[in-house]
C-alpha cells in the first residue's frame, strides 16, 4: 500500500477533532460505539518502530490524552486501545470506550456480538473533548 493508495493518508470526509504536523485525532462517530476515537500518524508508515522514539512518544502521548479525556467525560467500564493495522498498514490507534453492558463486552468491538443490543449512550461532549485536547496536546 502507498500513500497513494491508502485511506489513512486521505483526510477528505474525517470529523478531525485536534491536528498537529505529526498527527490528528479524529471522531469515528458510530452511534454503536459513542466516544470511539482514532489517532492516525499524518505521513505513511506501517510499524510504530518505523518512527523516531520522539515521533513514538508524542502518538502515545496523543493516545493516552484520548483514553482520559474520554474516562472523564463517559465514565465507561473500560477503554480499549487497538493498533492493528492488518487491513490498512498506517500508524493508527483506536480508543474505544467500552460497557460491561455493551453487545460484545467483554470481546473485541470486531467479534461477534454476544447480545442482540447495547444501552443507547450519548457520545461525549464534543466541546469538552475539544477543550481537553487542545488544553493537554497544543
Amino acid at each position: 500500500m502507498t500513500q497513494n493508495t491508502c485511506p489513512l493518508c486521505q483526510t477528505a470526509g474525517e470529523d478531525i477533532l485536534f491536528k498537529n504536523d505529526l498527527y490528528r485525532i479524529i471522531a469515528v462517530n458510530d452511534p454503536a460505539w459513542p466516544g470511539f476515537c482514532r489517532v492516525i500518524l499524518n505521513h505513511h508508515s506501517a510499524e510504530m518502530t518505523d518512527l523516531p522514539i520522539e515521533e513514538r512518544s508524542a502518538l502515545m502521548k496523543a493516545v493516552c490524552v484520548v483514553e482520559s479525556a474520554l474516562r472523564t467525560l463517559m465514565q465507561p467500564t473500560k477503554i480499549n486501545l487497538a493498533s492493528l493495522g492488518n487491513v490498512v498498514p498506517h500508524v493508527h490507534w483506536h480508543i474505544i470506550p467500552r460497557w460491561a453492558d455493551d453487545s460484545h463486552f467483554p470481546d473485541p468491538i470486531w467479534a461477534p456480538a454476544k447480545r442482540p443490543t447495547s444501552p443507547v449512550r450519548p457520545a461525549p461532549d464534543r466541546t469538552a473533548l475539544i477543550q481537553i485536547l487542545n488544553d493537554c496536546l497544543a
